[in-house]
């Protein structure tokens, strides 16, 4: 294929895949109401038997229930299309991987999708539910009555949802980049120390409360990715290394060491 074949081709995924998440957010909107719902479960829970604590989310401007409409249909459409759109981009790199890649190829798709749904998950079902029942109990303690924007509810169920399910894929990251050898498990094991800063940076910008119990529950997952990707990395690279060494001396002439 020449250069512009590729464009073309590669024109054609992003087509079907924005098609394939316009599908899937059109399908949400036809059952926003069960989806809606659904997003309503860490508020529940974190309300918990005192519903007297909040009577219920409220838009507070003429288009609020659009910014609602626009990001349920997107988390939503997002979620059902991702394993379509991840078959779509393997499908437009599969042509140019050896056969050795392509035996890595199906596996790491479905670490992508699987990553991401337990990044998601742990975020839906405790990060959220913690995050609010830390916003509404400091809430009591200074005596504010609480009126939620369903527009900002929305948003931050959504946006912290997909932000801590990407976090997630950054195993996948490093184990790329050594794969690529840009980096070493040798190297990932001396930035130990700077990384337990980063990993405690960036779960603070994501929980919006920041307390420590929504810190460190999302702090220590992602830090124990990291190590396994060290772990992963280090094995492949001992395999790699291995199979360098049986090539050479599979070699027709005698390696000679310098002195």
């Amino acid at each position: 294929m020449t250069f512009f074949e590729h464009l073309e081709e590669l024109r054609g995924v992003i087509l079907r895949s924005l098609s394939a998440l316009l599908l899937g957010c059109v399908l949400v909107g036809c059952f926003f109401p069960f989806f809606a719902d659904l997003l309503n479960y860490p508020l529940r829970v974190a309300i918990g038997q005192d519903s007297s604590t909040l009577q219920g989310l409220v838009t507070t401007s003429p288009m609020g229930i659009f910014s609602v409409l626009m990001q349920v249909c997107f988390l939503g459409g997002l979620a059902i299309s991702l394993p379509v759109i991840l078959f779509f981009i393997a499908k437009f790199i599969s042509p140019a991987l050896t056969q050795q890649e392509m035996k890595v190829l199906f596996p790491a798709c479905i670490a992508v999708f699987l990553l991401f749904v337990i990044g998601a998950s742990f975020s839906y079902f405790y990060i959220i539910p913690a995050t609010l029942s830390v916003s509404i109990a400091l809430n009591k303690v200074f005596g504010f009555q609480l009126i939620w924007s369903a527009p900002m509810y929305y948003g931050l169920v959504v946006w912290m949802t997909i932000g801590i399910g990407l976090c997630f894929e950054f195993p996948l990251v490093l184990l790329v980049l050594i794969y690529l050898r840009i980096v070493s498990s040798t190297t990932l094991k001396k930035i130990r120390k700077h990384m337990i800063v980063a990993v405690l940076i960036t779960a603070g910008l994501i929980t919006p409360t920041s307390d420590p119990l929504s810190l460190f529950a999302l702090a220590i997952p992602l830090y124990i990715l990291y190590e396994l990707a060290i772990f992963v990395g280090a094995r492949y690279e001992a395999k790699r290394q291995k199979e360098c060494m049986r090539d050479c001396n599979e070699l027709p002439w005698p390696i000679v060491k310098p002195d």
